[in-house]
């Protein structure tokens, strides 16, 4: 197994969005995952009453959209941010 990683992992590029959100890449997807919800506490995006939801403010809303989202739903959002 030595050498090889899997893809949370590997490192990936960032767009634009992503990074003003998160911070200049690359980094891993597990870094990404992890920097996003240090971001969504950060600023108390999960909704008060159902914390599965987000309530994207203006930054991350143009990550994963204006809507309100569900947490399973941010990861495929976020995705199409890396390459």
């Amino acid at each position: 197994m030595a050498g090889k990683t899997n893809a949370l992992q590997k490192p990936v590029q960032l767009s634009g969005e992503l990074e003003a959100v998160i911070g200049k890449g690359p980094m891993t997807r597990a870094q990404v995952t992890s920097k996003i919800w240090e971001y969504i506490k950060g600023n108390s995006l999960q909704d008060s009453k159902d914390k599965r939801q987000i309530n994207p403010d203006g930054k991350l809303s143009a990550v994963i959209g204006k809507d309100q989202i569900s947490m399973f739903k941010m990861t495929a959002a976020v995705s199409k941010h890396l390459t």
